[in-house]
């Protein structure tokens, strides 16, 4: 079955490709794969051979060869002359006779003549999976418009692992015509000059981790990486009682350059809001701790006032309100710069129904009326990541207890207003707290969740990690490859992990090479860190273990890329309430290997989709990329991407093919890096994409592609109005019978730790929770037994 589409949907369009080497052009002599590229052997069906009729979507079309050619005696038009979506277009046929060998890991260049009356027309790959069979690989580059026959070349990205053959054509998806002959397709090669290590052998190989020696100043649990390359660090109270009770909300602007802090005065307790960058670069904030819980009455209290922070001046100022109060909501920009919130605590510690948007033209949240609602419960921190056609793929990864019922995952089309659900993600209420990232290159639609354990029952974390392609035509979680393991601190030091450890409380960093870095972790609920990091490859599918962060990264801890390719860690905050100020900087290995290129010179950086802007390099680069600047907490980024540029090259001149698909790059400043062919990166340059109404002048609608369009899991309609969730008080894993309310002795211990007081009891202090006073009447884990109001004294334990 098709959903039809919508007139606003956008997918898979132009730009979706990296991997172009600077190197001298082959010579006229290298051998051309593509048979009959000038159309002049006849075929059946009326096309010519080896070439076949494909598309799809309601639309009139007609194939004709045509004279008039570039060159020899045919020619191929394609046209729409009414179209409501899809495309057409003439490929090579998909058969071992006719469509071109390939091997994978190699790049290929692609050439064609063309003359365009549309500026809807671009060049498109499918592949030849020896397991899976044909399907769509990629889109490579908007062909303008063009009245008289000109030339277009493209470089392919790596061929995928698996791989045997390719097909490519010229995809029509706009009312008009494209006329295309004399195809050429060369397999480019690509000496790569060996690296040269510049640190110890296992440096090179597993990175390096330092220690600044200035600390962070506040409690910070949220990171945001601005457009001038510094870094919003937002603490609120920073979960600290004594800063709440006496208004001190503070926030800092770290400068990598040079390594100082400013602290921020901060309007309200941000502590726990949620955060994203807006399309001029603002970073918007919303909700955050309006009361910290009461033992025996209420819990946690979110409000509904919303700030807008400005890089410029650094500096919060006030919004409208939400409908609703929002502690630990989601955030997640849209393609036309708007934003949707889902989740989190309302004023009186209940759970929010209530979905909110923000309206980019406006500037305010819209109020109820304006916002679709379904009506749900999604949870705290629920990781929300905008698909290629507007939908919000509802990954699984949330914070505190168990997923949402059913698989524990969704596509939500909030036009439709439908929840539909996904299967195949395993353990999906051990998800609290784990990590969930669009992989690099957003093109390919491929999400990996990884780690993660649960608050409420307190079990060892985990291992698992899953991977779904969202350009299938019913995405399914498949398993992918355990977390590799470290080491964790159990009270007594570190030791090897065991059995089935894992970790919560996971970090995950799309890295300029196309690869993730995973760091820090717990192994139980503000307990027990673990030490252990690893880079995961999309291309294989593994993990290969790196050096570790000597510092615990667990409970409020970040980390996150800068411009200069290394990545910084914050935070971390155990049940006993304490606070590591210290922070770590990781070099990656790529950092470490000789030289790395520079962009020279960024033409213009101010972009719009679409369209293409040229860059100067001083040496050979593979690709280039735009990388969303992180917003990231509790392990939550659902905004964080990664956007593969097609390249084409004239010397040190390189000219990027820029996305005209706002949903595969939504507005707003990114990260751009050259990467060379070792995987090293430049330092990056900040662009600006610009909103969907700066589309170039020619580029009049993106490439829509039917992905992700025969889902078979359940469908729900939003639902009967209703206020809010009923949920815990303790929904955070903490007792706050006991100490101050910076404090969380869980509320379940660990496997292993008896049901009695002096295990208990012993637990606390190994993991140096110290003096715990009893706070009112009750005792409901039995920690003070001879009833003293101090819980765990030397009677306690004696009588426990």
């Amino acid at each position: 079955m098709v959903r039809p589409r919508r007139s606003t949907s956008l997918l898979a369009v132009a730009g979706l490709a990296a991997g172009l080497l600077l190197v001298s052009p082959q010579s006229a002599s290298a051998a051309n794969l593509v048979t009959n590229p000038g159309f002049e052997t006849a075929g059946t069906d009326g096309m010519p051979s080896c070439w076949e009729k494909s598309g799809w979507g309601d639309n009139d079309f007609t194939f004709a060869t045509v004279s008039g050619s570039h060159s020899g005696s045919k020619a191929m038009k394609v046209s729409l002359t009414r179209r409501v979506d899809g495309d057409r277009k003439a490929l090579i046929t998909e058969s071992a006779a006719c469509a071109p060998v390939v091997a994978a890991g190699r790049q290929y260049d692609l050439g064609l003549w063309y003359r365009t009356t549309t500026p809807d027309a671009s060049i498109t790959l499918f592949r030849h999976d020896t397991t899976a069979g044909w399907q769509y690989w990629t889109d490579l580059k908007t062909l303008d418009l063009a009245a008289a026959w000109t030339p277009a070349s493209v470089r392919t990205p790596a061929v995928p692992a698996g791989t045997d053959r390719i097909t490519w054509g010229v995809s029509v998806y706009g009312t008009g015509s494209a006329t295309t002959d004399d195809y050429t397709m060369e397999q480019v090669v690509d000496p790569i000059p060996p690296a040269t290590c510049t640190g110890t052998a296992d440096q090179c190989a597993g990175g390096r981790w330092d220690v600044l020696p200035t600390q962070n100043p506040v409690r910070s649990m949220h990171s945001v990486v601005l457009n001038n390359g510094k870094v919003l660090l937002i603490a609120g109270s920073g979960n600290s009682e004594e800063n709440f009770d006496a208004g001190t909300f503070t926030s800092a602007v770290y400068d990598p350059v040079n390594g100082t802090y400013k602290v921020i005065p901060t309007p309200k307790d941000m502590f726990c809001s949620g955060h994203v960058q807006l399309a001029d670069g603002r970073v918007l904030v919303m909700s955050g701790n309006k009361a910290f819980p009461v033992a025996g009455g209420h819990g946690y209290e979110g409000y509904k006032e919303s700030y807008v922070f400005d890089p410029v001046t650094e500096t919060y100022s006030r919004t409208n309100d939400l409908n609703d109060g929002h502690w630990y909501p989601s955030a997640t920009e849209l393609g036309n710069g708007d934003v949707v919130s889902f989740g989190g605590l309302r004023e009186d510690s209940t759970g929010s129904v209530t979905a909110e948007r923000w309206s980019a033209q406006q500037q305010q949240w819209l109020p109820l009326w304006q916002v679709n609602q379904t009506w749900s419960y999604w949870g705290l921190y629920p990781s929300m990541i905008l698909m290629q056609d507007g939908r919000l793929f509802y990954s699984g990864s949330h914070v505190f207890g168990n997923g949402t019922p059913g698989t524990g995952s969704a596509i939500y089309d909030y036009d439709a207003n439908t929840v539909t659900a996904v299967p195949g993600l395993r353990n999906k209420d051990e998800r609290d707290q784990s990590a969930s990232v669009l992989l690099p290159p957003a093109q390919d639609q491929k999400v990996l969740t990884l780690g993660g354990g649960n608050i409420d029952s307190n079990p060892e974390a985990g291992r698992l990690t899953d991977v779904i392609d969202l350009k299938a035509a019913n995405p399914v979680y498949t398993a992918g490859p355990q977390i590799p393991q470290g080491t964790v601190d159990l009270g007594n030091g570190k030791v090897p992990e065991t059995g089935g450890q894992g970790k919560m409380y996971v970090s995950a960093v799309l890295l300029p090479d196309g690869k993730v870095l995973e760091t820090g972790g717990g192994l139980h609920n503000r307990a027990n860190p673990v030490y252990e990091a690893s880079i995961y490859d999309p291309a294989s599918s593994t993990f290969a273990p790196v050096a570790a962060d000597p510092e615990a990264r667990g409970y409020h801890s970040s980390a996150f890329l800068l411009p200069d390719g290394r990545v910084m860690a914050t935070g971390d905050n155990p049940g006993n309430g304490t606070w590591n100020h210290n922070v770590s900087l990781y070099t990656p290995p790529y950092l470490l290997k000789g030289p790395r290129p520079a962009i020279t010179s960024v033409i213009d950086n101010e972009w719009v989709y679409g369209d293409t802007q040229r860059i100067t390099v001083d040496r050979p680069v593979v690709k280039a990329e735009l990388i969303r600047p992180a917003a990231v907490t509790h392990s939550s980024d659902p905004n964080q991407r990664f956007v593969d540029l097609p390249l084409s090259v004239d010397g040190d001149n390189v000219d990027l093919n820029v996305t005209s698909n706002p949903d595969l790059a939504p507005p707003g400043w990114y990260m751009l890096f050259a990467v060379d062919a070792n995987g090293v990166p430049s330092v990056a340059k900040w662009v600006h994409l610009q909103g969907p109404s700066a589309l170039a002048t020619d580029t009049a609608s993106a490439h829509v592609h039917s992905f992700a369009d025969s889902l078979e899991g359940t469908v729900t309609k939003g639902g009967r109005k209703r206020s809010s969730q009923k949920v815990s008080t303790t929904i955070s894993g903490c007792d706050r019978h006991y100490g101050s309310v910076n404090v969380c002795v869980p509320t379940v211990f660990p496997a292993g730790v008896g049901k009695a007081t002096a295990p208990r009891c012993a637990w606390l202090k190994a993991n140096d929770y110290g003096r715990l006073e009893v706070n009112g009447k009750d005792d409901p884990l039995g920690l003070d037994p001879n009833r003293d109001g101090v819980a765990c004294g030397a009677k306690d334990v004696k009588r426990g």
